[in-house]
């Protein structure tokens, strides 16, 4: 089953569980790279949504000049 992918808000929450998670220094050193490893998944999704709406945005304010 393929996953949907997460919502730029839903990103953005987990990104600021794994945050609090690294910065609790509770973590196992294993379970630390594979927060690390997510966090990275989720900041390029954040950017690549981030240059689309951009993207979007510039081409709609050009339509109307």
């Amino acid at each position: 089953m393929a996953n949907k992918e997460e919502t730029y808000k839903e990103a953005v929450e987990k990104l600021r569980r794994i945050v609090a998670d690294i910065e609790s220094g509770d973590l196992d050193v294993d379970l630390l790279s594979e927060k690390v490893k997510e966090a990275t998944r989720l900041v390029k999704l954040c950017k690549e949504k981030l240059y689309k709406v951009d993207e979007e945005v510039k081409k709609v304010l050009e339509e109307l000049e």
